[in-house]
């Protein structure tokens, strides 16, 4: 099969650089993917496209397709094309959402074998995922308020320990050096670890736990950072460390925990047995998968009770562990709700953008932009810094940065008119995370104890891809929860393509201020005073009841 990478240059294979540019950033997701064969970008279900007849005729959609029609895509299946106008958004996508008591694993799988549904997680399916960097970045944030909250603002001569070296894992070893911490991640598939190590995000490699605590007490006794990869299984490894009585200051795990059938491997099974399982017990390889997370939870619970500082990463670890009957597995703090709510409540959060002809030279011309007219922001300059530094591009050439309510707007208008004079070699796609202030709830992950308990309302990412269609999106995605993930999970995502015209001036001033103050309106909803602050400060139509 041809491997997929993503077109660059300035030649088009479309009518409009609009429509190229969503075609790039489906090429790209699939560039960075964990298993292109399959159309498997991450977390082992997370898919670009339905499966190959489909991704073929929205290639060739994207590529016929008028300025003034849209492309509508159910679960990853392109539909049809309806005349629309210049303003509205040339593809509008939903993928996995299933009614109420229908969303279920059970119910997912079941379609999913009849190919009438797909997960598209969170920036899969809608194009969006520009490889790891999105995950270093928001994990490095996370260990670096950990690091100001609990450790003085250092984490230099401190021990991490964590699992999952998969799509989203793989950032996590990088993140730790980036933060100056010793930090062990336990992976059960090697050809993973050896991966990461070939991409410069892991520093070494054994299969021995000796070796590896014996690395990690040499790097914290010299206050030194370094990233280990354990080939190994987290349900072996956590009891084993409780048994030695060895408390690491900081434990999460950012395994597929979230899928019992495809994603968490139990222990005691080879990358083999989960397949001929799979295929011939699935409902012993669910039990046996959901056993084993509930080993390790409880390891993970043993650690914080010894005095580690222990968060969910946002694989759904807790829930399936206290399904299995580990009853105080929601001690452990969800890592939005204890570190990052006080930026999304001002609609600070992970924005991105793509260099779309592939010349690496307009990221730095942007990041030089950001570090002169940006210097307020400390989080977004301080991390591109450290991006340059330590963050090799993948795929496409790409930033993220976290930027809030207006400054996504500044920012995006400035790049429009470097393309429009000539400044980069060609457009920009701009984009962010739906784990965003207004685009996702999740019960369990984002709106995890919400000050006013609307934990589980979903209105908001609806609203959410509603708004940005009519503030003229170049694409709209709504996506629920697939896999074990089915029934959690509801949230919204947004490209628009900085092609240098007046056109996009109107599309990207519009689109991104929505975006931004529908987030700061679902926190002041929900009673919290940065909200408030942040409403009052930028102007916006707040209506109070």
């Amino acid at each position: 099969m041809e491997q997929i990478t993503a077109f660059r240059g300035t030649q088009l294979r479309c009518k409009g650089w609009r429509q190229e540019a969503l075609l790039r950033m489906l090429e790209n997701v699939l560039e960075n993917g964990e298993n292109q064969k399959d159309l498997v970008v991450y977390a082992a279900l997370g898919k670009a496209a339905r499966n190959w007849d489909s991704y073929h005729a929205i290639v060739d959609t994207l590529q016929n397709i008028e300025e003034d029609e849209t492309l509508v895509i159910q679960s990853g299946k392109p539909i049809g094309i309806l005349k629309t106008h210049v303003f509205a958004p040339l593809v509008i996508m939903a993928n996995c959402n299933m009614v109420g008591k229908w969303a279920t694993s059970e119910h997912f799988y079941d379609l999913q074998e009849k190919g009438l549904i797909m997960w598209g997680g969170l920036t899969a399916a809608a194009w969006q995922y520009i490889g790891s960097q999105g995950v270093i970045q928001g994990t490095y944030e996370i260990f670096a308020a950990i690091a100001k909250k609990h450790f003085n603002a250092s984490l230099a001569g401190k021990f991490i320990l964590t699992a999952g070296l998969g799509g989203m894992g793989g950032a996590q070893p990088l993140a730790g050096v980036m933060v100056g911490a010793a930090i062990l991640v336990v992976e059960i598939d090697k050809a993973r670890v050896d991966k990461r190590i070939a991409d410069g995000y892991l520093q070494r490699k054994t299969d021995d736990l000796d070796e590896a605590l014996r690395w990690i007490e040499e790097a914290t006794a010299k206050g030194e950072s370094v990233s280990v990869g354990l080939v190994g299984n987290a349900a072996d490894i956590y009891p084993e460390l409780v048994k030695r009585n060895i408390t690491p200051d900081i434990v999460t795990d950012q395994t597929s925990a979230h899928d019992l059938l495809y994603g968490y491997i139990p222990t005691d099974y080879s990358l083999e047995d989960v397949k001929r399982v799979r295929e011939n017990n699935p409902i012993k390889l669910e039990q046996d998968a959901q056993s084993s997370i509930a080993l390790e939870v409880a390891a993970m619970l043993t650690f914080k009770k010894r005095g580690a500082i222990v968060f969910d990463n946002g694989n759904n670890i807790r829930t399936q562990a206290h399904q299995y009957g580990v009853k105080d597995a929601f001690e452990i703090d969800i890592f939005t709700e204890a570190y990052l709510r006080p930026l999304f409540s001002r609609a600070i959060g992970p924005f991105r953008w793509v260099a779309l002809t592939g010349d690496p030279n307009d990221i730095k011309t942007i990041d030089n932009y950001i570090l002169e007219h940006f210097k307020e922001n400390e989080i977004a300059t301080n991390w591109i810094s450290l991006a340059n530094k330590y963050v090799p591009f993948q795929g496409l050439p790409a930033r993220i940065g976290w930027f809030g309510h207006g400054e996504r707007t500044r920012l995006a208008l400035a790049v429009n008119e470097m393309v429009k004079n000539g400044i980069l070699s060609g457009p920009i796609a701009f984009s962010r995370d739906h784990l965003d202030a207004g685009a996702m709830t999740h019960p369990n992950i984002m709106t995890e104890r919400m000050k006013d308990g609307s934990d589980a309302i979903s209105d908001w990412p609806l609203l959410n891809a509603m708004l940005s269609c009519s503030s003229m999106a170049d694409l709209t995605a709504v996506h629920s929860g697939g896999g074990g993930y089915s029934g959690y999970m509801t949230s919204a995502g947004i490209t628009l393509v900085a092609d240098g015209t007046p056109e996009t001036d109107i599309r990207l001033k519009h689109a991104l201020d929505n975006d931004t103050s529908l987030g700061v309106l679902r926190y002041a909803d929900a009673g919290y005073e940065e909200s408030l602050d942040e409403i009052e400060k930028k102007g916006i139509r707040h209506i109070q009841l």
